[in-house]
């Protein structure tokens, strides 16, 4: 008597996880594929976190902003988890109420999560379990009839290292605030003063630029270096002489126009420090 032909479980369940993943991978090139109409915006703001955390706020002082690694442009979010923070960085948007959005941003890390909460009708929230490159995580939200705000956040897992985040993206209608301008040239520093001074170097300290990333000093008209904080000491100089300093505020926009001009002399060989003028 023949056989009666079965499938049998094993195959049966592999043939299932095929179909599962081409499918998901289809969603997937459908949603990334989805076009943009010509008049949507990026509401979130200072999407690139070139100009720091403007407009974003960190649980429990989780988040601070890099050099490296960064997507584009030359700052990222890097926040980090504790056993009680999941390292939550997060904005709040205008939109437009009745209104679908498109979500993404670039990530890399251990479990990190992308979302919206507040949308008026059913919050999203996107994951991967491990992206030690670049990642894109993407996906979708539609607001409420009456919603005019929406929170859109990062977050990492409990216990987890640091995880990275890069040039945030809302794509949809413009609720009212406009798209992100992204980051302006920042201001010329101020408060440019001399400490210790001795006969070979000059420190040199100035206040905080907002939106800076980064500070270029001069010597005499030439460029120096440059530093990320808001101090230098210049060195390789001649004992007893006279020197004029400027320092100039960076971004990913450029460089701001130079500070007042300060000038300090080194001290002679063998003597004590003294201050600028």
């Amino acid at each position: 008597m023949p056989r009666t032909p079965h499938t049998r479980p094993a195959r049966r369940r592999r043939v299932l996880a095929a179909a599962l993943t081409a499918l998901a991978a289809a969603a997937a090139t459908l949603s990334a594929s989805t076009p943009a109409a010509a008049d949507d915006v990026n509401a979130a703001r200072n999407a690139g976190y070139e100009s720091g955390l403007s407009n974003w706020t960190c649980s429990a002082g989780s988040g601070s902003t890099t050099g490296s690694p960064v997507h584009s442009g030359t700052g990222a979010l890097e926040a980090t988890p504790t056993a009680s923070d999941n390292a939550t960085c997060s904005q709040t948007v205008a939109v437009k109420p009745g209104a679908t959005y498109r979500l993404s941003a670039y990530v890399q890390g251990s479990y990190v999560y992308l979302g919206a909460s507040g949308t008026g009708t059913t919050d999203t929230s996107t994951w991967t379990p491990s992206a030690t490159g670049w990642q894109q995580l993407s996906t979708t939200f539609t607001t409420g009839p009456a919603t005019t705000s929406v929170t859109v956040y990062t977050h990492g897992w409990y216990g987890q290292p640091a995880y990275y985040a890069d040039d945030f993206s809302v794509l949809g209608p413009d609720g009212g605030g406009g798209t992100d301008p992204g980051p302006q040239v920042p201001a010329a520093p101020d408060g440019l003063t001399a400490g210790a001074v001795t006969p070979t170097s000059v420190a040199l300290s100035w206040a905080p630029v907002s939106g800076a990333t980064g500070y270029t000093v001069y010597r005499d008209g030439t460029k120096y270096g440059s530093v990320n904080g808001t101090s230098a000491t210049v060195s390789g100089l001649a004992a007893a002489t006279s020197y004029r300093f400027q320092v100039s505020a960076t971004n990913a926009a450029g460089e701001s126009a130079r500070s007042a001009p300060l000038t300090a002399t080194t001290t002679p060989s063998g003597s004590g420090g003294q201050a600028g003028d």
